[in-house]
């Protein structure tokens, strides 16, 4: 029975964070204007580079897949780069450059002005996102971090998307959910369609 409670708590709580964030007025203006921005980047013949840390890079792989693949529908693939999945790149960078230069390296080689960056880390401490972003200013590449509830030196980025918890795993779940709404959005946005 305990192993039962448990499971039940943990949905519960699940269900209280996504419940918060949606009451959360600016949370919700700042997906939405971040879906418009994917939506005018591709428009524009531009893409999207995500990046995360461990649990963060399979979610940043996640979301690239769902926009170079499909969401919902069938439709022309998206141009969408995890940073997180080239070990060649990675290990050169880590070796010649350090750590911290992991994400912000491949933007300077990869990324290019109406490009948009998106930064996932639950705690907004990583230094290498925090470093992403000096790269994307100085290339005119629009930048959004996901992060948990915390002040953090990921808000320096142009839209921060902060979910109200400190949990690891309920902030990776609600940021999962945000990675859904966005990917739905900007293909409703650009081939039409209003199913989910």
């Amino acid at each position: 029975m305990k192993t039962l409670e448990s499971v039940k708590s943990i949905v519960a709580e699940s269900i209280r964070v996504k419940e918060a964030f949606l009451q959360d007025g600016k949370a919700m203006e700042t997906l939405a204007q971040v879906a418009d921005l994917l939506a005018d980047a591709y428009l524009h013949g531009h893409k999207s580079l995500w990046a995360g840390n461990g649990g963060s890079a399979a979610d940043a792989q996640h979301m690239a897949a769902e926009l170079v693949n499909k969401f919902c529908m069938d439709r022309a693939g998206l141009p969408a780069i995890a940073l997180t999945v080239d070990t060649s790149v990675l290990t050169a960078i880590g070796n010649d450059y350090g750590y911290d230069r992991l994400f912000a390296r491949q933007i300077e080689a990869q990324g290019q002005e109406g490009d948009v960056f998106i930064g996932i880390s639950t705690s907004g401490q990583s230094a290498n996102l925090v470093a992403a972003v000096e790269a994307c200013r100085a290339r005119g590449i629009k930048s959004v971090a996901l992060v948990g509830a915390y002040a953090c030196p990921m808000d320096a980025y142009d839209y921060v998307i902060h979910i109200p918890s400190t949990v690891t795993p309920r902030i990776q779940e609600c940021q999962t959910l945000c990675g859904h709404i966005l990917c739905f959005l900007v293909e409703q946005r650009l081939f039409g369609g209003d199913s989910y």
